[in-house]
């Protein structure tokens, strides 16, 4: 059960917390990355922010720091056949929790990014809306799953290049749209996710 008391931007004394977090919901092609952390109380960093809000340059600098530091951390994939099989918020969840069992110290409470989550056997969680804006450590969980995605998306695009995956991370841009209409889908696209500009139309009957 979440827990149920007020929140603020510290460690709760005595608690242990885990911030967690993913990146990759949307995008039509790759695994859905998933990060926990559990940080030091006197973290800080002053580049450290929702991923979202960071600079390519500033969440590489802050990475290593964070694996560097961090008391625990684990980050896992969710391949996009299990995302098409249980959807992409049930993969996120996954991701998030098996993140989590993977970390070398045992938190006492989940602090999770956004409104949803399904409760783990012995431990308490908090959902908590842009709460990758307010708790540093959701903001590494952030960090840590949009730039091991990163990383992983353009290590695809060496062999799928002409999908720009190396610059649109799998994302519905238009370029991204038009490689799929010339040379159709790979083994890295979920199957599930259909673009309007994808959608068959009457002329395309005609």
């Amino acid at each position: 059960m979440p827990l149920d008391f007020q929140l603020n931007s510290q460690m709760h004394e005595g608690l242990v917390e885990a911030g967690c977090d993913e990146a990759g919901r949307g995008p039509l092609a790759g695994p859905v990355f998933a990060a926990a952390v559990i940080l030091p109380a006197d973290f800080h960093h002053p580049l450290l922010n929702d991923s979202k809000r960071m600079t390519e340059r500033a969440r590489e600098v802050v990475r290593p720091i964070i694996e560097q530091e961090a008391v625990a951390w684990a980050v896992e994939a969710v391949s996009p056949e299990e995302i098409d099989r249980i959807n992409i918020l049930n993969a996120s969840i996954a991701g998030m929790q098996r993140a989590v069992l993977r970390l070398s110290v045992k938190p006492d409470v989940l602090l999770i990014d956004g409104n949803r989550f399904k409760p783990m056997p012995g431990y308490m969680h908090v959902t908590v809306v842009h709460g990758d804006a307010t708790y540093a450590s959701i903001a590494a969980a952030s960090v840590l799953a949009k730039t091991w995605r990163d990383g992983f998306m353009r290590k695809i695009a060496l062999e799928y290049p002409q999908y720009g995956w190396e610059h649109n991370m799998g994302y519905p841009t238009k370029e991204h749209i038009d490689a799929i209409r010339e040379y159709g889908y790979t083994p890295w696209h979920r199957m599930s996710f259909h673009p309007k500009e994808l959608e068959p139309t009457l002329f395309d009957t005609i």
